[in-house]
C-alpha cells in the first residue's frame, strides 16, 4: 500500500487528500491550500489503479482523485474504492473532459461531484468546501424519479404529471412526502401556469457557472404551492430556442434529487444533449400518446429508440391519454393498442376534458374537484399500485419495480 506525503502541520485541520501522478495538478493543489492555514494537504503521486480499492484514506475530510476514465483499470479500482467506502469521505473526480456516459457510472458510484481540466483554483476550493459540509438534511435513501417523455405534440404530458407529483405528495396518510416537479421544457413550460405560480428558475444566474447552484440557490429558485408541492419552472420563452450545457441541468437534478424523496419531470419532446442523461437516472419512464394512429406509431418508435439509445435505463412504458372506448365504434380499441404496443403497454387514462380544464384554470389537483375521478384512479393503479390496490378497477396487476439511482450529491 502506497503511504502519502503528509503536510507536517496537518494535525487538526481540515485535511483534503489529493492522488495524482499529474505534477502540474499536484502543483496547483499545493498552491491552492497552502495559501491558508485552515486545509490539511495530502498528495499521493500515483493513478487510482496504482493503489487500488485499499487506497489509505487517512483523516481525509475530501478526496479528490485525478482520473482517467479511458482506461478500464483505473475505472476498476474507482469502483472498488467506492464500494468500500460508500459516501464517506466524499470523493471528487478530477477529469481530462466531459463525457455524460462516464459521468452516469460515476453518479451511480455515488461520487460527491466532478471536475474538468483545466481547473480554476477557487472552483476546486468551493467544490471541496460544498462536499465537505454535505447536503442539507442529508437522508439516506435517494429520490425515486418518475419521467413523463411526449410521444406527440399536445398529449397531455404536464397535466399527467402534475397530478403524479400530487398523488406522490400526499402518498402517506396524516402526512406529506417531500416531492418536486421539474418542468424541464425551458421553451415551452407550462407546469408552472398549470399550478397557477411563478416560475422562479433563473437559468442565466447558472449557466455559466453550474456550481454555483447549492442547496440555498436552489430553495431561491423553488416555487412552492400551497398543497406543499415544490416548482422548478423556468419562465416561458416561446420565441428563443434554449439549449444549454448539460452539466448546468446535471448539477440542477443534482440538487433536486438530494433533498427530495420523490422528483416528477415533465420533459419536452426536443430530444437535446441532457435528454439521456434524465432518461437514465428515471426510476420509471413514461412516453405519453394519444389515442390515434399517428400517436401509436410514433410512440412505437419512440420506445425503440428508447431502448437502442439506453440499454441500462429504466423500461419505457407508454400512456395513452384521454382514452375514450366507444362500444359501437369502427374506431381504435383497446385491444388494438395493446397489439400494437405489445409489453411496452402501460396503460389507458380516461378522458374527461372538462374535469382537466377546471383543475387547470383553479390551479389545483383533480381530487380537490372531484374526489375519486377515474383519471386519478388509473394514475394511482399505475404509479402507486399497492396504495391503489382497494380503489382502482385497473386492470394493470404485479408489482412496479423499483430502480435504484443517484445524482451525484
Amino acid at each position: 500500500m502506497m503511504k502519502s506525503n503528509r503536510s507536517a502541520n496537518a494535525t487538526n485541520k481540515t485535511q483534503v487528500t489529493v492522488l495524482t501522478d499529474d505534477a502540474a495538478l499536484a502543483e496547483q493543489a499545493r498552491a491552492t491550500f497552502g495559501a491558508g492555514g485552515q486545509i490539511g494537504l495530502t498528495v499521493v503521486p500515483s493513478k487510482i489503479s496504482g493503489v487500488g480499492g485499499q487506497f489509505d484514506l487517512g483523516a481525509a475530510a475530501v478526496v479528490v482523485i485525478d482520473l482517467d476514465a479511458a482506461v478500464p483499470e483505473e475505472m476498476t479500482a474507482l469502483e472498488h474504492l467506492m464500494g468500500r467506502i460508500g459516501s464517506q469521505p466524499p470523493v471528487i473526480v478530477v477529469m481530462q473532459n466531459f463525457d455524460p456516459a462516464t459521468v452516469r457510472t460515476l453518479m451511480q458510484m455515488r461520487i460527491a461531484d466532478f471536475l474538468v481540466k483545466p481547473i480554476v483554483p477557487v472552483e476546486l476550493v468551493r467544490t471541496c468546501a460544498r462536499v465537505a459540509a454535505g447536503p442539507v438534511n442529508a437522508k439516506e435513501s435517494e429520490a425515486e424519479i418518475i419521467t413523463f417523455l411526449p410521444a406527440v405534440g399536445g398529449a397531455g404530458v404536464t397535466t399527467l404529471a402534475v397530478q403524479t407529483a400530487m398523488m406522490l405528495l400526499n402518498r402517506h396518510d396524516g402526512g406529506k412526502t417531500k416531492t418536486c416537479l421539474v418542468d424541464l421544457d425551458f421553451q415551452h413550460g407550462t407546469c408552472a401556469d398549470y399550478l397557477d405560480l411563478e416560475p422562479r428558475l433563473d437559468l442565466g444566474e447558472i449557466e455559466t457557472r453550474p456550481e454555483r447552484l447549492d442547496r440555498q440557490l436552489l430553495e431561491v429558485m423553488l416555487s412552492h404551492h400551497p398543497s406543499g408541492l415544490a416548482v422548478i419552472a423556468a419562465p416561458n420563452r416561446p420565441a428563443e430556442m434554449r439549449s444549454f450545457d448539460t452539466k448546468v441541468v446535471t448539477r440542477l437534478l443534482d440538487m433536486v434529487s438530494a433533498h427530495f424523496d420523490f422528483v416528477v419531470f415533465d420533459m419536452p419532446r426536443t430530444w437535446f444533449s441532457w435528454t439521456d442523461s434524465v432518461l437514465l437516472g428515471s426510476n420509471r419512464l413514461f412516453i405519453v400518446t394519444e389515442m390515434t394512429v399517428p400517436g401509436l406509431r410514433l410512440a412505437k418508435q419512440l420506445v425503440e429508440a428508447v431502448r437502442e439509445r439506453l440499454a441500462e435505463g429504466a423500461k419505457p412504458q407508454v400512456i395513452v391519454n384521454r382514452f375514450v372506448q366507444k362500444m359501437l365504434s369502427s374506431g381504435l380499441r383497446k385491444s388494438d393498442i395493446e397489439q400494437v404496443l405489445g409489453d411496452s403497454f402501460a396503460a389507458c387514462i380516461p378522458n374527461n376534458y372538462g374535469l382537466v380544464r377546471e383543475a387547470i384554470d383553479r390551479g389545483v389537483p383533480l381530487d380537490e374537484i372531484m374526489p375519486g375521478n377515474k383519471i386519478t384512479a388509473e394514475l394511482k393503479a399505475l404509479v402507486m399500485p399497492k396504495a391503489a390496490t382497494k380503489n382502482s378497477a385497473s386492470d394493470l396487476g404485479g408489482k412496479v419495480k423499483k430502480f435504484t439511482w443517484s445524482w451525484a450529491r
